[in-house]
Formats: structure tokens, sequence, C-alpha cells
């Protein structure tokens, strides 16, 4: 009981606007080189919530898997014949971090929504994992893969609205031949891996993929993450 309160506790301070402000202006004189806003506007797009659920009955999927669960809002929303969720802190049916989860699991899922830690040494290995427990024919979905600007994918984080860099990890499984990887343009990025040939795989050779900069993916962001509509993804699932 002291351990989840102390965890909270930190992840409060860490998230703590003083905290925040004083790296957000950290990034703002060391680390940004001023591109401003790529452009993103997810307001008319589908939320994670109804495209999951959609995916998940368009294939008749029976067992899903959630990491990171935090309020439990998309946990609660899903509608599956077996729902397990995991996070350390909050939310969700089993308290253990993704790590510990996957060194013990067993079970195999159809769909597996990424959702925790938005660094991406964690959402590599977070991948990593679930494409070893993902059943044939099934999809792994990721969050906040299509970062606006600078501060919103910078990390340590600086401000409230973050996707980390769960995009490098996203550009990384695009060179890989055995999965297949897009980027749906809706609710902040929603990554998409199957586990089958890549139909469209990224020639981007990096000796390690966490040094990537923000200005590559600024510039590039198209070729990187293969972003696709909700509508031609649904066609090829």
């Amino acid at each position: 009981m002291f351990k989840k309160f102390f965890k909270k506790k930190i992840i409060r301070l860490v998230n703590s606007t003083k905290v925040l402000k004083v790296l957000f202006y950290y990034h703002k004189f060391f680390k940004d080189n001023k591109l401003g806003n790529i452009g993103f506007d997810f307001s008319k797009k589908k939320t994670r919530l109804i495209i999951i659920q959609e995916i998940i009955e368009k294939k008749k999927y029976e067992k899903y898997l959630e990491i990171g669960c935090f309020d439990d809002e998309l946990f609660n929303f899903i509608n599956c014949k077996k729902k397990v969720g995991i996070d350390p802190v909050s939310g969700g049916t089993i308290r253990v971090t993704s790590d510990n989860f996957f060194r013990t699991n067993k079970e195999k899922f159809d769909c597996i929504f990424i959702d925790g830690l938005h660094k991406y040494a964690q959402v590599k290995k977070d991948i990593e994992n679930s494409l070893n427990f993902l059943n044939d024919g099934g999809i792994i979905l990721l969050h906040d893969c299509l970062p606006n600007n600078y501060y919103e994918q910078a990390t340590p984080r600086c401000q409230w609205t973050w996707n980390g860099d769960v995009w490098k990890a996203m550009v990384e499984c695009r060179t890989k031949k055995n999965i297949d990887v897009y980027t749906c343009y809706a609710d902040f990025g929603i990554g998409v891996i199957f586990k089958r040939p890549n139909q469209n795989l990224l020639e981007y050779p990096k000796v390690n993929y966490s040094n990537l900069n923000f200005e590559e993916y600024f510039y590039n962001h198209k070729k990187l993450m293969n972003i696709i509509e909700y509508e031609d993804l649904i066609k090829i699932i």
C-alpha cells in the first residue's frame, strides 16, 4: 500500500506545474530549434476508443491487452470477451510494470494497445514483448505517435500535453522486414503494427534510433511515419 502511495506521489511531483515549467525553459533555451508546429489537427478525427472498438468488432477479436491504463477511460470503454489491463500505479486489472508482466505471462492476445511509459527505450521493449504474445492475425496499436511540435515530444517531459518520443520507436519499426507498420492520423497519432511482411519498408539506417532528432521528424514525418487515414487503415486490416 505504501509503495503504491509513494509511486503516485513521485509521478505527481515529476509532472507538477513547477517542475514542468523549469523543464520547459530548459528545452526552450537549450534544445528547441524554433521549428514551430507541423499543423496536425485531430479535432475532427475518431478517438482511440472508437477506433480500437471498431477494429475489435471488425476482426472479431476476443482477447485484448492494454499497457498503461491510467484512469481506465479506454479500458472501461472497450468491449471484448477477455480484457487484461496492466499498470504499475492505477487502472487496469494487474498492478505491475509491463516488463514484469511479460516476464511471467504465458497468454497470447489478439489486440494489444501500448500507452505506457512514453519513452523510446521502453516503447521499443513493449513492442518487442507484445510481438511475442500476439496471436496470428492480431494487431498492436500505440498511442501518441504524432507530436505536433518539439515540446510535445521533448524528454524529459516539459508540459502537460505530451507524446514523448514514441515516434522514434515507430521509425525503427518501419525499417524491419518482418512487421508491417503504419501511423493512423487520429488521436495524437495511433501506431499500427501487424506481424507480417513489411509492405512499405523504410530505408533509414541508424546506429541508434534514440538519437533521431526532432528536425528529421519535422521535415520528413510523412515518409518516416507512413501516415494513413483511418478509412484506409480499415481497408488493409
